[in-house]
């Protein structure tokens, strides 16, 4: 039995709750074969339904240390789990994403990705699922993301320079994730409310997050896309059945919604496909050539759990906001009696 924690995001102190999980670890997942049939619902499509959760370890893309390998042996595997188990202490700053596996192969405890306010404790984070990948990109081979355009790296710098310049000038310069707005779609991060209840008619598909509260409601009726013009936070996406594998593609990004970097020629592919009885393969396929110079592909095995999702309720977007925007207006203040 594994350990699930609810969290109330705020700006300081964050408030947790203990849920018991009865998730199966991914090492003792049963295999797919004989003693299993993928079920399927009334319509005869794959029955997709339930709460399915994100806390791989495997890192995004492949650390340097890797370079030449796909997969780790057993023993290499066994060697991270322990040096991921020296990376963390339960007292110290929670490890998000790549951080754990990042710091478990430098051999090395991790530190503070916010060192100046801190952040709730590791105590309070889900423990991750690990597996031989050594990274979730597959495509390209070398299971790195591929490089940015010209264009896009230039674009990255003047955005990077912007908000060292003007950090909370108004809140439209604060994050879209600190305005509780939304963290994205897709969204590859793992061990943070990454889990997602997924809901099945004849014509619809419905992807709740944990993150954000986030519902995408996605037809399967062969409409068209909508109008160009029509930009979305989470972008237009429209479904439809290849086989057993259900196929999302998406398009229409808000210039606002800033994937990766990405631009609002963003185009993607997301494929859902059960491949046992507790797992869902997440493969997304990211194609944007106004930022990236050749397509890539993550893939993501999520595991079933029976918890349920609970509400993400952000606050940074409620009190918090007032006193990020009174805190750089001291801060302007200062600064210019300084000057003086």
């Amino acid at each position: 039995m594994t350990k699930r924690w609810l969290v109330w995001c705020g700006p300081l102190a964050l408030i947790p709750a203990l849920v018991a999980s009865v998730a199966v670890p991914a090492a003792a997942q049963a295999p797919a074969g004989a003693d299993w049939t993928l079920p399927r619902t009334a319509d005869g499509h794959p029955d997709l339904q339930g709460v399915w959760a994100n806390n791989n370890v495997t890192p995004l893309e492949r650390p340097p240390e890797w370079a030449d390998k796909a997969r780790l042996s057993a023993e290499e595997l066994a060697a991270l789990e322990a040096a991921a188990a020296e990376a963390t202490d339960p007292g110290q700053d929670a490890l998000f994403g790549d951080q754990l596996v990042l710091a478990a192969i430098a051999g090395e405890q991790a530190t503070s990705y916010d060192p100046t306010t801190g952040n709730y404790n590791q105590f309070w984070v889900v423990e991750r699922d690990f597996n031989d990948r050594t990274s979730l990109v597959v495509d390209p081979p070398d299971g790195r993301i591929p490089a940015r355009t010209p264009a896009a790296e230039r674009l990255v710098a003047e955005r990077a320079a912007h908000r060292a310049a003007h950090p909370a000038d108004t809140w439209e310069d604060v994050p879209l994730q600190e305005r509780c707005i939304t963290y994205g779609v897709p969204r590859l991060g793992a061990g943070y409310n990454s889990y997602y209840q997924i809901f099945q008619t004849a014509d619809h598909v419905v992807f709740l997050m944990e993150m954000n509260h986030d519902a995408r409601i996605i037809p399967l009726d062969g409409r068209p896309q909508l109008d160009a013009g029509v930009r979305q936070w989470h972008g237009d996406s429209r479904g439809r059945w290849e086989g057993d594998t259900l196929v999302v593609e998406t398009t229409n990004y808000s210039p606002k919604s800033d994937f990766r970097g990405a631009s609002d020629s963003l185009r993607v592919v997301e494929r859902f496909t059960r491949t046992g009885p507790d797992t869902l393969e997440y493969a997304v396929t990211i194609d944007d050539p106004t930022t990236w110079i050749r397509p890539w592909t993550a893939s993501i095995p999520l595991l079933r759990s029976e918890d349920a999702l609970y509400e993400y309720a952000c606050h940074e977007g409620n009190y918090g906001m007032e006193g990020i925007l009174a805190g750089h207006r001291a801060q302007e203040r200062a600064a210019a009696a300084g000057e003086r």
